[in-house]
């Protein structure tokens, strides 16, 4: 379990490397990799999101994957590389991945619903807690059949756990503290959720 942390003469340094995570985690690389292949601007498509769910309407399964693996990616790599300096550095680095995700300065901070990124840096920071969350995902997006409500219920366990599989309070801060952040950018989803009117696994209907 990693110290807890003494601001006063760490706050430079984990300034630095939530930035640094913040800079990794708001490449956009559903944006990216949609107009390289000349499918023109991901925003225009589906839900509008930048996410491997909506690189999935423009019906390139191909691309949806890689999406999926780079966004996860760069949650791993910021927590990864940060790891370096130490344990709370890698804790500030994925937090701030998953902000630059949700909220990139390059998209005027209108940027994915982060859900893939988050579970790559919980996978990179504890693994078993990783693991847990992508089997949840699975289990209610197989049963339900809703990306969103398959995010929204797995990230709102990890603090869970987090705490039953690692028994670590700052980890649960800190997914505690990406499943509100999580669940705000699902905000319209889950409105449609309530109404019944979210589109399932699938469907090319907005999210």
């Amino acid at each position: 379990m990693p110290d807890p942390i003494s601001w006063s003469h760490a706050a430079p340094y984990l300034m630095a490397a939530l930035f640094g995570g913040y800079l990794l985690g708001s490449v956009p690389f559903g944006l990216v990799i949609t107009k390289l292949a000349g499918l023109g601007d991901l925003r225009s498509v589906g839900s509008g999101n930048i996410g491997a769910t909506n690189v999935l309407r423009t019906g390139r399964k191909d691309l949806a994957f890689a999406t999926l693996v780079l966004d996860g990616g760069k949650g791993a790599a910021a927590v990864l590389i940060a790891t370096l300096w130490g344990p709370d550095m890698a804790l500030m680095a994925g937090f701030g991945a998953v902000v630059g995700h949700l909220f990139p300065v390059w998209l005027k901070f209108k940027g994915g619903k982060g859900v893939a990124t988050t579970l790559g840096a919980i996978g990179a920071l504890a693994w078993p807690v990783g693991i847990a969350c992508c089997i949840a995902w699975l289990l209610v997006a197989a049963v339900f059949r809703y990306s969103s409500l398959a995010g929204l219920l797995s990230l709102a366990a990890a603090p869970v756990f987090s705490w039953f599989i690692l028994g670590d309070l700052q980890m649960v801060e800190l997914t505690a503290a990406i499943a509100i952040l999580v669940w705000y950018r699902h905000k319209e989803n889950i409105g449609r959720l309530l109404k019944g009117e979210e589109s399932k696994i699938g469907q090319k209907k907005a999210e």
